[in-house]
C-alpha cells in the first residue's frame, strides 16, 4: 500500500470513530448516566449530578473534536490542492468541523457554565441549549457518516 493509501485509511477511520464515539455518547453513555437510578441500589444521583457528570464526559470529548476539527481540515484542504473534492466531501466536510466546534466552543463551556452557578440555574433557557446541542449532534454524526462514506467511494473509484 502507498503512503496516500495509508493516509486515506486512517483518515477514514479517525472519521468512523468519531462518528462512533457521538453515537456511543449520545445513545449508550447518556442513556445509563441520566438513569442512574435503574442500576444503583437507591437513588444517590440527582439530576443536575448526573448532568455534572455527563458535562465531564462531553469536556473531555471536547478535546478530541478539536483534534478532528483540525484532521478534517488539513485532510480536505489536501485534497482540494490536489483536485480531489466535490460537492459532497466539500459539504459534509464543513458541516462535520462547524458543528464540532459547535459542540466544542459553545454548548461545553454554555453547558459548564450553567452548571457551576448551580442547580437553580437549570431553567428553560438552559433546556433550550441543552436540545440546540443534541441537534448539533445528531447533524456531527450524519455529517461524519457522510462524509466517511463519500470519502470511501472516492477511494473506490479513483483506483
Amino acid at each position: 500500500m502507498n503512503k496516500k493509501a495509508i493516509i486515506d485509511v486512517i483518515y477514514v477511520m479517525l472519521l468512523t470513530m468519531t462518528a462512533g464515539a457521538v453515537l456511543v455518547l449520545g445513545a449508550v453513555v447518556a442513556a445509563v448516566v441520566f438513569h442512574s437510578e435503574s442500576f444503583l441500589s437507591i437513588p444517590i444521583l440527582s439530576r443536575y449530578e448526573e448532568g455534572k457528570i455527563m458535562g465531564e464526559i462531553f469536556l473531555r470529548f471536547s478535546y478530541w473534536a478539536y483534534f478532528m476539527t483540525f484532521v478534517i481540515t488539513l485532510y480536505e484542504v489536501s485534497r482540494y490542492f490536489v483536485m480531489q473534492l466535490d460537492r459532497v466531501s466539500i459539504l459534509s466536510a464543513f458541516l462535520a468541523v462547524f458543528t464540532l466546534m459547535m459542540f466544542s466552543g459553545v454548548y461545553v463551556p454554555k453547558i459548564l457554565e450553567y452548571q457551576a452557578r448551580g442547580e437553580l440555574a437549570m431553567d428553560e433557557s438552559f433546556e433550550t441549549l441543552h436540545k440546540a446541542s443534541e441537534l448539533d449532534s445528531k447533524l456531527l454524526l450524519v455529517a461524519l457518516l457522510l462524509l466517511a462514506s463519500r470519502r470511501i467511494y472516492l477511494m473506490a473509484t479513483k483506483r
